[in-house]
């Protein structure tokens, strides 16, 4: 019995490694995060890559790896940034309505790389008051132009509090709205 559970699951995994493809994605960043006065919202952009894997018929999930930039601008005087660099790890379901256009859903993983305030031409690290972690819930579509090329659009709401310690304040979650491009390997 545990040969055939063996030989089966083998045999699945096999199946499904031959119809995962692989490809590259990049694009903008409009971030924001709530609940920060006088903020204005940020433009940056995302890179990495993905595996899309079909679980079945119009259902596949597709786990990827980006370095996303985000954080917030500030109204007033000089030139005020607050960069928050990111490794992301989405992992989303999606529902292929057509054979070229997408919807999907799914949680983000980020863990914090960088924080800096930018002002004036300065910098200042403060890494030491932002939470390493930071949980998202994405909602997305995307059109696959041909086999290869596609572009998508999504958004990224913050679940938790990017703020360590944030006692009695509002929380102050990340917000972004992505568009950018893929290309997938192989046909």
């Amino acid at each position: 019995m545990k040969k055939i559970i063996l030989i089966g699951a083998v045999a699945l995994f096999g199946t499904m490694n031959a119809q995962t493809r692989f490809g590259l994605k990049a694009g903008g960043n409009l971030s924001s995060v709530s609940n920060l006065d006088d903020s204005k919202a940020k433009f940056g952009f995302y890179a990495g890559a993905f595996a899309n894997i079909p679980i079945a018929g119009t259902f596949s999930i597709q786990p990827e790896v980006l370095y996303s930039g985000k954080g917030v601008g500030y109204d007033g005087a000089g030139d005020v940034k607050m960069n928050l660099d990111y490794i992301s790890v989405p992992v989303f379901f999606q529902y292929k309505a057509t054979p070229q256009f997408y919807l999907e859903a799914g949680p983000e993983f980020s863990f914090l790389i960088s924080a800096k305030v930018k002002a004036d031409g300065d910098s200042a690290d403060f890494k030491d008051f932002i939470n390493g972690f930071d949980l998202g819930i994405g909602l997305g579509a995307g059109y696959n132009f041909t086999s290869n090329f596609g572009a998508n659009l999504r958004y990224v709401a913050g679940v938790t509090d990017i703020v360590k310690d944030n006692e009695g304040g509002d929380s102050a979650r990340n917000g972004v709205f992505q568009l950018g491009v893929t290309y997938t390997f192989g046909k």
